[in-house]
Order: C-alpha cells, then sequence, then structure tokens
C-alpha cells in the first residue's frame, strides 16, 4: 500500500531515532553522539521498570546523564513501566522530550488517560500513546487529536534483538488513512530488509536498535531506513 495523500508529503517527514538499548551500554553519550554525527534525528531511550515488562534497562538518571552530555539532542523515551504516570515528572526533569506511554498500563485512577495526557504536556513533554501488537489501532481514537505521535509495537516489548511482526502493518495503514498528519513510530525488528513494508504502510518515524549498532556501516543503515521513508512519502 502506498500512500498517496499529497497532505502526508507536507506535514509528516523522515525521522531516523536509533535505540541505544543495543548501544556499548559503557558508553552511551559516545554512542548517542555517533548517531547525530551519522544524521539521525532522535535518540529512542527504552525505559523499562522490570514489571510491565521482565526487564530493566534505562531510568531518569540516564536521561538526565545523556541530557548533560548532549543538550540539544532530541529523546524519544518509550515507557515500558506498570504506572506511567509516576514516571511523568521524573522524566521532564531529567530532559525527556517525548513521552511515550503505553495504553495497556495502569493508568491514574481519576481521570485515567486524559490525566495523563495533561501531565505530561503541563510538564513541557511532548506525548504518544504506544500500542502492543494485540492492541488495536481503535485504541487511541478517543485521545489521537492530542497526540504528538502513536508508536505501533513490531515486537512483542521488552527485549531488543526480534523479529519483525509484518502483521502489525494494517494497524499502521488505519491509522495513517485516519490521521494524516500523525507522526507514526515503529519498533521491533526494523532494518533495511524489513523498513519498505513499514513504510509502505504509512510509517515515517523508525526505530532501529541492532540493525544499527551491529552494522558495521552504521551510517548507512541510518541512511537506507531514511531512504525508505523518503521514497514512500514522495509517492
Amino acid at each position: 500500500v502506498q500512500i498517496n495523500n499529497p497532505s502526508i508529503r507536507t506535514m509528516v517527514t523522515s525521522i531516523i531515532s536509533p535505540s541505544l538499548l543495543s548501544c556499548d551500554l559503557a558508553n552511551v553519550a559516545t554512542d548517542a553522539a555517533q548517531m547525530i554525527s551519522y544524521g539521525a534525528d532522535w535518540l529512542h531511550m527504552d525505559i523499562m521498570d522490570g514489571h510491565f515488562v521482565p526487564n530493566l534497562s534505562f531510568g531518569p538518571p540516564v536521561i538526565a546523564s545523556l541530557r548533560k552530555a548532549n543538550k540539544e539532542a532530541f529523546l524519544d523515551c518509550h515507557l515500558m513501566v506498570s504506572q506511567p504516570m509516576n514516571w511523568v515528572k521524573p522524566m521532564a526533569k531529567a530532559g525527556t522530550n517525548l513521552f511515550t506511554f503505553h495504553i495497556e498500563s495502569e493508568m491514574p485512577e481519576e481521570g485515567g488517560v486524559q490525566t495523563l495526557i495533561d501531565a505530561i504536556k503541563e510538564s513541557g513533554m511532548k506525548v504518544a500513546i504506544a500500542l502492543k501488537p494485540d492492541t488495536p489501532a481503535e485504541a487511541i481514537e478517543p485521545y489521537a487529536s492530542q497526540l504528538d505521535m502513536v508508536l505501533v509495537m513490531t515486537v512483542v516489548p521488552g527485549f531488543s534483538g526480534q523479529s519483525f511482526m509484518g502483521g502489525m502493518m494494517s494497524k499502521v495503514e488505519t491509522i495513517r488513512t485516519k490521521y494524516p498528519d500523525m507522526d507514526i513510530q515503529v519498533d521491533g525488528g526494523l532494518s533495511p530488509k524489513t523498513v519498505d513494508q513499514a513504510t509502505a504502510a504509512g510509517a515515517n518515524v523508525i526505530v532501529a536498535a541492532s540493525a544499527i549498532f551491529g552494522s558495521d556501516d552504521r551510517k548507512g543503515v541510518i541512511s537506507a531506513l531514511r531512504a525508505s521513508v523518503d521514497k514512500s512519502l514522495s509517492n
């Protein structure tokens, strides 16, 4: 499915967001700076609490350290946590630009998802909703007009290195058709071999981890991912 809506070409651009979960964790700032120098637009940071997903990863102290080392980088933070509301203020203080929460996680007792969205915006961050593979696109409908982005997971969240789930592309297509100006991010198993499926469906924000950091030509991978988005947006 090629996207032929002219408004997409003017409103949506290619954004490449390398996932630092696959970088050299002893040299996060160095790898982050390399990604920016190689043309990456954002830095994707996976925040895991060991509850919503079984793994533990980065938290606010790492984000704050990265922000101190790179004051200009756009920090794209994907929160795989049980209670995202508890993380809003710490993540904002640490320097997060975009706070992506899972709609499947626990919401505030009063006001639910809306209360969380309001808190994120009031803290000065952009806001996105992430959808697990089993969660339908329709879950974002009540909140879509308030979102800066939607993240469609193309693997089960929690671990790097899983295989890309091509079956999620119908979800991307549904969101793109309904919200032509929405930034749509895909995360999980993206590489030069799989990205064309995602960009043809309408994804414009590409997260890649092992495909970039496991390559001998990291800059070339970033360029290949961007070329795929740009080609789909120009058709």
